[in-house]
């Protein structure tokens, strides 16, 4: 059974998240619960290097992992069938025009070996607030005027914390994330925890200390 140290448990009346340096081990980086999904306290949490995320029926949970998945615009790996596949133009790419739509359908759209979603309403609701608050912004893929792709996550100064994408049609994350890598002027780009997918687009895994001076630099 994990312990939980007291610490954990925040205020709803306060910001403050106890110290990265007592992170849990298991869960990786499991740092706070409860609180609420106010802006303030997302955007306190971001700037320091944490985010929630918490599954059915679970109170908020909050992370901040070591090692940390991270993506830079010079690692980025942009193969020659994705390559392909933008210089089609067969694809457009808009930011921040259709954001709901973006975050619903990573709600809703199935992911293999996945058996629910992490985003429920609440979480919606909220980062739609940081959305018109100028802190959210979407990443949108069509084909044929139709939205089938896209991502969405927080950007503070050079740094963007990717949270969730989706694809209708192959391929139409992928254009996202290499749209958001190759015309932004992200220096970080935040994966957050281990991901396949992403490591084969050149995200790579950096320790949580050297991530919070990433970040302290470019936020």
């Amino acid at each position: 059974m994990i312990e939980i140290p007291s610490s954990f448990w925040l205020n709803i009346n306060e910001l403050k998240f106890p110290e990265l340096n007592q992170a849990l081990k298991e869960p990786n980086g499991l740092i706070g619960i409860g609180g609420d999904l106010s802006s303030d306290r997302l955007i306190h949490a971001y700037s320091n290097g944490i985010f929630p995320w918490y599954g059915k029926d679970e109170p908020i949970l909050w992370y901040s992992p070591n090692p940390r998945m991270v993506i830079t615009p010079e690692a980025f790996h942009l193969s020659k069938s994705l390559r392909k596949t933008i210089n089609s133009s067969k694809y457009t790419v808009k930011v921040n025009t259709v954001f709901s739509d973006v975050i619903i359908h990573c709600q809703s759209v199935y992911r293999s070996g996945q058996s629910g979603t992490w985003i429920n309403n609440d979480m919606i609701k909220a980062y739609c607030n940081l959305h018109d608050e100028g802190y959210a912004h979407s990443y949108e893929v069509f084909l044929d005027h139709k939205l089938v792709g896209g991502l969405y996550g927080v950007a503070m100064g050079s740094v963007f914390f990717g949270e969730s994408m989706f694809s209708l049609v192959s391929n139409a994350s992928k254009i996202a994330f290499a749209y958001l890598l190759q015309n932004s002027d992200y220096k970080l780009i935040d994966c957050q925890i281990e991901n396949k997918h992403l490591e084969s687009l050149g995200a790579f895994n950096m320790p949580r200390d050297f991530f919070m001076k990433q970040l302290k630099a470019f936020v």
